[in-house]
């Protein structure tokens, strides 16, 4: 559970640290210009898709009671997160990393947005079967209060009106 629980706030602590790190070790481990001005377009996009996968895991509501995220979300975010970290290295596998990076990022954001409205729809099932089950009618009819009193009864009048053809509204 601490795992877990460590991954919760990490997710929302990851957006700033992690579209920084490419931006600092470009100067450590590149040096070019074009690379770093190729970051300062791309980081950005890194940020903003860190926070909607952390929002839409948070989003959940199992993840907010319990405050932690699940296993399938901490293995999806670390080896997210471990591409991005292992890329800010500017390697030869830098462009791999990259790829693999984007392509793992779609695919996390789809994958959550399917647990989400997987989610909500268990959700909305189980309230629509509670719902049902409340507005059944009982088994039995209700048993009336017996009183010292009798029931009253109530007095209508119905008058019926005919028109006539001949006659004026």
């Amino acid at each position: 559970m601490f795992v877990r629980r460590a991954f919760f706030r990490w997710m929302f602590i990851a957006p700033a640290v992690l579209p920084i790190w490419p931006l600092i070790s470009v100067g450590i481990f590149s040096g070019s210009g074009w690379t770093f001005l190729g970051l300062v377009v791309a980081m950005p996009i890194l940020f903003i898709a860190l926070v909607v996968v952390a929002f839409l895991i948070r989003a959940r509501l199992e993840v907010r009671e319990q405050r932690a995220v699940s296993w399938a979300d901490v293995a999806a975010l670390s080896v997210w997160h471990a591409t991005i970290i292992a890329f800010g290295f500017f390697t030869q596998a830098s462009a791999i990393l990259a790829t693999a990076g984007i392509i793992i990022g779609i695919a996390i954001f789809w994958y959550e947005l399917w647990r989400l409205l997987r989610s909500a729809a268990e959700r909305a099932r189980a309230a629509m079967a509670e719902y049902e089950q409340m507005s059944r009618p009982p088994a039995s009819p209700p048993r009336m209060p017996r009183t010292s009193e009798p029931a009253q009864v109530e007095e209508f009048i119905v008058i019926h009106e005919e028109r006539r053809s001949g006659e004026a509204s």
